[in-house]
């Protein structure tokens, strides 16, 4: 989806003229397997930084077209998002210091974005899987990037879609919420690495990427939350698939998988079965202007670009993905690793990278023809378990149960260590970024650990969008540090920079609401107000809606009234005339409101939906405008 000039297939005629040129395309690349016609004796790694930008309240900035300008380097580009931008790495040889060289090369390119997003409104570079600030306001179609490409991605999926997207993600807590765009997508940022794989290889190498998936994954997983929701512990899995996950009620009855998957069986025969299912299974959406087709390129000694098939390639999302490229009218072959997160830190990054090329590398023999000696739904479910619960997992490996910590230090590690020996990478790159992986699971730490237990820990004393505030400040300053993830201290609340994190309501409210209906009994009010030691109850209708509100004090003065009629329902008491705010009034014009209308607790209300409560207490808490 490179390319700035798709346009979405709408007519027959265009469909008809895009499937012939992917026909095309396959044919080309099944003569160029056939002919054994790519790069031999080298292989090359390479990577993709997805990038969030924040303004100086660690809030989504979205300033990405100014700050891309003002960079004026032709490695970086756009992303969905206007959030977002993403720096490519130029491709390096596998051997020597090439991991080192890689940590260097992308160091260089985040401290440009950050001098550049400097001077776009002191905003700020970060290196996350997922933004802990992120609310539902910013994900709205009015932020996604004005391309041509993106719009016409998203027009196109509602309109197969019918409706608008969900998203329910089970973990500690649960996220239930529907959305109009695609642009939920743009909260996973990840760090894509490339690995160059010869033909004689791609078979078993590609099935074997698929197997160590799950394993991998669990020592890297940096995505624990999502609106101030603690869900999984890579929650970017999951979220990735269910916000562009275009399927109705029809596609689902035959069994249609989604658009972002993790795959649905082991090659067997040739690597051009993956392009072939994908042709098979998924429907093109767009389309481009086609000069010559892949068949006639390669008869004139051309090496194709299988525009068509990349293109196609482009709308769907395997977590590891088969690629086909050419440069210099050389054509290779790489495996992509879509599932490692952004972050925490550089080299955190850089470790992840060396740790999956070093097993990918050091793929025993025995694991060839894999088909035979592993059920692939166990790298599925292998995957999904790692993806919700990370380091703390238990494997099925090859029919064996093991945890995802042996399973690293008595397997992997070692394979990753032989596998980049026989590569040719220098000893000390080696023994560097594997001690990284290593402490991580000596001292049970990732990033989603570090997330979590800080984010804890920040909300015994703290609003939910305050801890969320300060957790991006503690994760921002640690990055700076350059440190990996095992070495940070836990998010604090004590730090040097102030932060307006108290001029909103929404940022100090309370969000667990306790409610009673309306037609509940007059006597449930009393229980619970005692049991949870709260002293103002909404009461909302069977659609939820807020119709009134009862206070401790009003319980005390219709006391009588209650105890003379058992069977008083709640709305008999209740005031219903509701005094409400919203999530975006500042702390101000809230306390000027609830000291003229004399009343000490105001809902807050969020298009018509009851999203939150203030009280006088929550604002008596804020005792300075910094923490």
């Amino acid at each position: 989806m490179g390319s700035q000039s798709v346009k979405a297939i709408t007519t027959d005629t265009q469909r008809k003229n895009f499937v012939y040129h992917l026909l095309k395309d396959i044919e080309a690349l099944e003569t160029m397997i056939e002919t054994d016609a790519f790069e031999k004796g080298i292989q090359r790694i390479g990577a993709e930084q997805e990038i969030v930008i924040v303004n100086k309240n660690y809030r989504p900035s979205f300033n990405a077209l100014e700050i891309l300008e003002k960079i004026n380097d032709r490695h970086f580009t756009t992303e969905l998002g206007l959030f977002n931008i993403e720096a490519n790495l130029d491709p390096l040889e596998l051997k020597n210091k090439c991991f080192s060289d890689l940590e260097n090369d992308l160091t260089d390119l985040i401290e440009k974005a950050r001098d550049a997003a400097k001077e776009i409104a002191d905003d700020k570079i970060l290196l996350t899987g997922i933004l802990p600030t992120f609310k539902p306001k910013d994900l709205v179609f009015e932020n996604m990037t004005p391309f041509q490409r993106y719009k016409v991605l998203n027009d196109v999926m509602r309109k197969v879609k019918g409706e608008g997207f969900r998203l329910q993600i089970r973990g500690i807590d649960e996220l239930i919420l529907n959305h109009e765009s695609i642009l939920f997508e743009a909260c996973n940022t990840s760090f894509q690495v490339h690995l160059q794989i010869g033909l004689d290889e791609i078979i078993d190498k590609f099935n074997w990427s698929q197997a160590i998936a799950g394993p991998v994954l669990a020592l890297m997983t940096n995505s624990p939350l999502l609106l101030g929701r603690e869900l999984w512990s890579e929650t970017r899995i999951a979220l990735f698939q269910q916000s562009i996950d275009i399927r109705n009620t029809s596609h689902l009855l035959r069994e249609q998988k989604p658009r972002v998957s993790f795959g649905n069986d082991w090659i067997r025969d040739s690597i051009l079965e993956v392009f072939t299912d994908d042709v098979t299974r998924y429907a093109p959406l767009v389309t481009s202007d086609f000069e010559t087709n892949a068949m006639e390129d390669l008869e004139k000694g051309i090496k194709p670009e299988l525009k068509a098939l990349n293109l196609h390639n482009g709308t769907l999302y395997k977590w590891n993905r088969v690629c086909y490229g050419v440069h210099q009218n050389i054509a290779h072959l790489r495996i992509e690793n879509r599932y490692i997160p952004a972050g925490p830190s550089i080299k955190d990054e850089i470790a992840n990278a060396l740790f999956w090329v070093g097993v990918m590398q050091g793929m025993p023999n025995e694991y060839k023809n894999i088909h035979t000696k592993m059920s692939f739904k166990d790298a599925r479910g292998n995957f999904i378990k790692a993806a919700r619960s990370g380091m703390d997992t238990y494997f099925n490996w090859f029919d064996q149960g093991i945890s995802a910590k042996d399973l690293a230090k008595d397997v992997l590690i070692p394979m990753a260590r032989n596998g980049l020996k026989k590569s040719g990478v220098d000893v000390d790159d080696i023994d560097y970024y594997l001690t990284i992986i290593r402490k991580r699971v000596d001292d049970n730490i990732t990033g989603s650990k570090w997330m979590v237990r800080s984010s804890r820990k920040l909300r015994e004393n703290l609003s939910r969008d305050e801890s969320n505030i300060l957790l991006t400040h503690n994760l921002y300053k640690n990055q700076l540090e350059g440190l990996p993830v095992y070495q940070w201290r836990l998010a604090r609340k004590e730090t040097r920079e102030p932060i307006k994190s108290h001029d909103k309501v929404y940022k100090i409210m309370t969000t667990e609401v306790f409610v009673v209906n309306e037609n509940d009994l007059a006597e449930l009010v009393y229980k619970i107000m005692d049991w949870k030691n709260i002293h103002h109850l909404p009461v909302v209708n069977k659609q939820n809606k807020l119709q009134g509100i009862i206070s401790r004090s009003t319980l005390n003065q219709r006391e009588s009234i209650v105890q003379k009629d058992n069977s008083l329902a709640v709305k008999d008491i209740m005031i219903s005339t509701v005094k409400v705010g919203h999530p975006e009034m500042t702390i101000e014009e809230v306390k000027n409101y609830m000291i003229k209308q004399k009343i000490g607790c105001l809902p807050i209300i969020d298009n018509d939906e009851l999203v939150g409560m203030l009280t006088k207490t929550d604002i008596q808490k804020i005792d300075t405008p910094t923490l």
